[in-house]
């Protein structure tokens, strides 16, 4: 069977499974190209309002792969990184569905989604210098963002690895799921749904402003990245139809 990105867009929502379970779904340079097409095909998609990325199990992403790895320039580096950049780079909200080992590419593709999710078998670890290996792809960047500089440095330079409840403590994942992979994947879509409910217009928009105003020190900054998109919103038929919709449903409560 053909290591592949599947693709399935249903219900709103772009399921982006990473397939190769015979190297845990380790990034080949030709599967971090077909990852970085299948998000491309979901933000030009209409019908698709979140992203869930995964693995088959028991892996979620075992890292990259060590051949190309080891043959690797900087181009070669950056084809890696693709894969897992494109999910960053989503227009539309991510979710990780870890189900399993996340390890060095692999804790950056995780580490790449808004929100991640964990099934009790998923690990965090970057195993980086383990292989004599300095990290790439912004995972110091992404790991002190979410967790901290502390238990970046102890996952880092320490080699500490977090399993799912040590994960949700430490910031880098929303939640443990309880059960398999579909129960892992069927919370993903849940959590998905309000993305999916909302116009795809005022959504891209919020990730917009989430992502600007992080870097912002000044409250006063945020109100001004904020109130354009606000206004275009207000002036949009979807706030009319919603905001008649639940003026009607007001009026007809007893």
């Amino acid at each position: 069977m053909t290591d592949s990105i599947v693709s399935e867009h249903s219900g709103g929502v772009a399921l982006l499974t990473v397939d190769a379970p015979g190297s845990r779904n380790a990034l080949t340079l030709d599967l971090s190209a077909q990852l970085a097409a299948a998000v491309a095909a979901a933000e030009q998609d209409e019908s698709v309002h979140a992203v869930v990325v995964t693995g088959t199990p028991p892996a979620f992403c075992a890292g990259a792969d060590l051949s190309a790895l080891s043959a690797a320039d900087e181009a070669g580096l950056r084809a890696i990184y693709e894969g897992f950049l494109a999910v960053a780079r989503c227009a539309l909200p991510t979710i990780a569905a870890v189900g399993g080992a996340a390890v060095g590419a692999g804790l950056n593709l995780a580490l790449a989604a808004d929100v991640r999710l964990a099934g009790p078998r998923a690990k965090f670890v970057a195993r980086f210098l383990e292989l004599g290996l300095h990290p790439g792809g912004g995972m110091t960047w992404m790991t002190q963002r979410l967790a901290g500089p502390q238990q970046a440095a102890a996952m880092t330079l320490f080699g500490q690895p977090l399993d799912a409840e040590a994960a949700v403590r430490a910031g880098l994942a929303l939640r443990v799921v309880d059960g398999g992979h579909d129960e892992l994947l069927t919370a993903a879509r849940e959590l998905a749904h309000p993305a999916v409910a909302a116009p795809r217009e005022a959504l891209i928009a919020t990730k917009r402003s989430l992502r600007t105003t992080a870097g912002l020190a000044e409250h006063a900054d945020a109100v001004d990245v904020e109130i354009r998109p606000q206004l275009a919103s207000l002036a949009s038929p979807e706030f009319a139809e919603r905001v008649s919709r639940l003026r009607d449903q007001i009026r007809s409560r007893p």
